[in-house]
């Protein structure tokens, strides 16, 4: 089944900022274009239920192969298009912080589900693991963010069931 282009060019913005939250700003564009022609070529194999779904479970793919690749995954220090603490700068960089040293599995599974809005099934769809595992990481990833910022709720992120 065809996929449709003007609907995969809406998810560009998404897939960019949840590269840069992954792998960081400096490779976050090859990353989405390497996704984008990876799902271009092989279109045939869409399915056609969730162009979303599967479009970001290549970019997951994409990114793990580029980490096995280089052996580490860059520093994330350009997360400021995911946390958004109003005007307070000391709060975002508060937040950047805490998202750059959350584990890669627990900042994956949180930023599908807390900031691209994915359900706790899509997201373990996307990343091939159980559900259950994306219900663990991700209160995982919630208490490690809650203890670095001193117990405080990490109101920018929204919480999806």
């Amino acid at each position: 089944m065809a996929i449709d282009r003007r609907e995969l060019e809406r998810l560009i913005p998404a897939l960019r900022r949840y590269a840069r939250g992954l792998a960081g700003a400096s490779v976050a564009d090859d990353l989405v274009q390497d996704c984008l022609m990876k799902a271009i070529a092989r279109e045939r194999q869409f399915r056609g239920e969730n162009l979303a779904g599967w479009v970001y479970a290549i970019l997951v793919n994409c990114v793990r192969e580029a980490a096995r690749a280089s052996r580490r995954l860059p520093p994330v220090d350009p997360l400021a298009d995911v946390a958004d603490a109003g005007s307070d700068p000391a709060s975002r960089i508060g937040i950047i912080a805490a998202l750059g040293a959350l584990g890669h599995e627990h900042r994956e599974v949180l930023l599908l589900v807390v900031v691209e809005g994915f359900t706790y099934q899509e997201a373990s769809e996307i990343l091939t693991v159980p559900i259950g595992t994306v219900m663990s990481r991700l209160a995982r990833a919630r208490d490690q963010l809650a203890q670095r910022l001193d117990g405080a709720p990490v109101v920018p992120l929204r919480r999806v069931k």
